[in-house]
């Protein structure tokens, strides 16, 4: 393995080293490996089945008349490749509507609302819907989180991702009649109904905390209940045989040409120290999406906001506590990678990238080795302008984040995340944008239905983690993919590569890391100090409890 460490050289010395460092990836291959599909075809002669007893028509009229009559409702349901399941009494529907006396939908909707994200297309379909307290007979309040948000999928490409750590298998109580194996389950703080129907994979989650009461979390013994009823309310709404069937996904070409600066270090490869239990990150290579990159310029810099420069050390503790001081040095309890306190400084904003998909944050994310991790990929934009003369903060909202494919969003108001899900003739995936101030989104109608175009702008870069400043000038980025456990996270790391060489038009080049700094060469005078962070750090860490954790 040739190892590449840091030198002062002269400019051709320089170049000559920067060959030798990377000849030894200059075989890479033309395509990225595409993330292995399977890809479902549904039993449309149970699905007519079911359609002509709803509606007392001929097997062969069923479907159509059920399409049109819920599609004046939702207009995309023909487009469905997968039988829509929804929580509406389509029979009291059909009925009322051939009496010409129906009633607005939501009369029928068993006490659930839809919130205008429903979409359907060659790879299925994904429908929310909104609860509120009171609404469902004998489900009393439920508090501080409402309205709670249902959502109900079905996909008909897969993905096949290794089995999902911290998985939480629960008993299934009063189902198992109406839904013949079905699962109920917890992954990454959604609880999950998973059901077999028509030949399809269904699943109902609702986000929810397996713990005591947070505020804007609802309990996830809360939503066991709300998903109850929900699953009592399914029935057949629409879909259509006729409609495009999604292929097999196939990840794009690489670019022929090198780029003479854009360096990646392999994934899975965190920093040194920073992974959750001393873990490393997963080498997963393959690419999900043939995405548009997210921020509408290069350069960019993916790499971590926590153990970088200016960062908390994920409030894993700090030595010397840089005390607030700009370009005072530091480093992380947890590591030897020596840093400044300047969230401007040169590394931030240079390359090589770098994963920190399963970097230290206790978060829940089935494909990390400890079950926990970041969930997604930090990325700053191409520069940091300082607030001020001497200031060690980026001003934020500089840089435009644009859409990374056709889609949807998926957003209520006032909330920070963002999410974006395509559906497409190869791709079904969803991406989450954090750190964007919500009263901007509010403002550009960033909200739940929109359809976006790729490349289209859907906001800016910023620093906002419950209020501005709370976090470092970065995106936040998550990739999502169904399979037959729901949405599931996945290490966006190799995506994004690929996204960002067909932005700049050229390709990367993979490099190792240098040699470890040896814990013998860490500075012995910092004994004193790391024994004065360590009870601020276990402040920190009590407190951390009570709020919702940055990424």
């Amino acid at each position: 393995m040739l190892i590449c460490r840091p030198l002062i050289v002269p400019v051709l010395a320089a170049s000559a080293l920067f060959l030798a460092c990377h000849s030894s990836f200059a075989g890479d291959n033309d395509a990225w490996k595409a993330a292995p599909v399977s890809t479902v075809r549904p039993q449309w002669d149970a699905v007519r089945a079911d359609a002509a007893e709803l509606s007392g028509v001929a097997a062969a009229d069923a479907l159509p008349r059920l399409n049109e009559s819920l599609g004046k409702v939702f207009p995309a349901i023909t487009s469905s490749a997968a039988p829509v399941l929804l929580p509406i009494d389509t029979k009291a529907y059909l009925r009322d509507l051939a009496a010409d006396a129906a009633k607005p939908v939501s009369d029928y909707s068993r006490g659930f609302q839809a919130t205008g994200f429903f979409l359907a297309g060659p790879a299925g379909y994904d429908a929310v819907f909104a609860v509120k307290s009171g609404a469902l007979e004998g489900l009393g309040s439920i508090g501080e989180t409402e309205p709670v948000l249902v959502e109900i999928s079905a996909s008909t490409l897969l993905y096949d991702i290794p089995p999902a750590k911290a998985v939480t298998e629960l008993p299934v109580r009063g189902l198992e009649k109406t839904f013949p194996n079905i699962r109920r389950f917890i992954l990454e703080n959604y609880l999950r109904y998973a059901f077999e129907k028509y030949g399809m994979t269904y699943v109902v989650s609702i986000s929810c905390f397996d713990g005591r009461a947070r505020a804007r979390w609802i309990s996830c013994s809360q939503a066991e209940r709300v998903s109850q009823y929900f699953l009592n309310a399914l029935e057949l709404a629409g879909g259509s045989p006729d409609a495009p069937h999604a292929a097999a996904f196939a990840a794009s070409e690489r670019p022929k040409e090198a780029s003479p600066d854009f360096t990646y270090h392999p994934v899975g490869r965190l920093l040194p120290g920073s992974g959750f239990e001393r873990n490393d990150g997963v080498p997963d290579k393959s690419v999900y999406a043939n995405i548009r990159f997210p921020f509408d310029k290069a350069p960019a810099f993916a790499n971590s906001q926590s153990f970088m420069n200016w960062g908390d050390c994920d409030q894993t503790g700090r030595t010397p506590h840089p005390g607030g001081r700009k370009d005072a040095p530091y480093r992380c309890r947890i590591n030897f990678k020596p840093l400044v306190f300047n969230e401007g400084a040169p590394e931030n904003y240079a390359y090589p990238w770098r994963d920190n998909f399963c970097e230290h944050r206790h978060f829940f994310v089935g494909q990390c080795p400890a079950g926990q991790g970041h969930q997604g990929q930090d990325i700053r934009p191409s520069a940091c302008k300082q607030t001020k003369d001497g200031a060690d903060r980026c001003e934020p909202y500089q840089d435009d984040v644009v859409a990374t494919r056709d889609g949807m969003i998926l957003r209520a108001p006032r909330q920070e995340a963002v999410f974006l899900t395509t559906n497409s003739a190869s791709e079904h995936a969803r991406f989450r944008y954090m750190h964007m101030n919500p009263r901007y989104l509010d403002g550009d109608n960033v909200l739940s239905g929109r359809v976006v175009k790729e490349g289209e702008i859907v906001g800016k870069a910023g620093n906002f983690n419950r209020r501005d400043n709370l976090t470092t000038y970065h995106l936040h980025f998550e990739l999502m993919v169904p399979t037959r456990d729901g949405w599931a996270r996945v290490n966006p790391y190799m995506t994004l590569v690929a996204s960002y060489e067909r932005l700049i038009g050229a390709r990367g080049t993979e490099v190792e890391d240098p040699e470890p700094i040896p814990e013998a060469a860490a500075p012995t005078s910092e004994a004193g100090e790391a024994k004065a962070e360590k009870p601020r750090a276990k402040k920190r860490q009590k407190s951390k409890r009570k709020r919702y954790r940055r990424h």
